[in-house]
């Protein structure tokens, strides 16, 4: 088994590898992937200007429902990240975004990643 932190070198330094090839602007900007134990955060970032167009996470739901922390559902599952991919795709039509260019930030495109790509292409997005 590889250390946490080993783990997590080397899911940065294939994030770099992507990062040189990927490159988001105003017309089609990166949609970036963090994704914790416990919650998964998503962010249209134009890296010509350095702006962050948009952004969705797991936590604005703990927050928007009063700050009750519900122990037993997480944003560390692929329902939410579903429901994280459809919000983005919403947030991005919003700001009259279709075309984006997605940052898998490092991690393998399995699971939650790849629930969360499926939500937002199924939402509206092109990828």
């Amino acid at each position: 088994m590889i250390p946490q932190t080993q783990r997590n070198s080397n899911r940065k330094t294939v994030h770099t590898r992507i990062r040189r090839k990927l490159q988001g602007s105003a017309e089609r900007p990166r949609l970036n992937v963090y994704r914790s134990l416990n919650h998964i955060y998503v962010q249209l970032i134009d890296d010509l200007n350095g702006v962050t167009l948009a952004s969705a996470s797991t936590v604005e739901g703990k927050k928007a429902a009063g700050g009750k922390s519900d122990k037993k559902k997480t944003g560390g599952n692929v329902a939410s990240a579903k429901a994280i991919g459809k919000a983005i795709a919403e947030r991005a039509k919003e700001k009259g975004l279709k075309k984006v260019v997605f940052d898998r930030g490092g991690y393998l495109y399995h699971g939650r990643i790849k629930a969360l790509a499926d939500a937002a292409r199924e939402a509206g997005l092109e990828f």
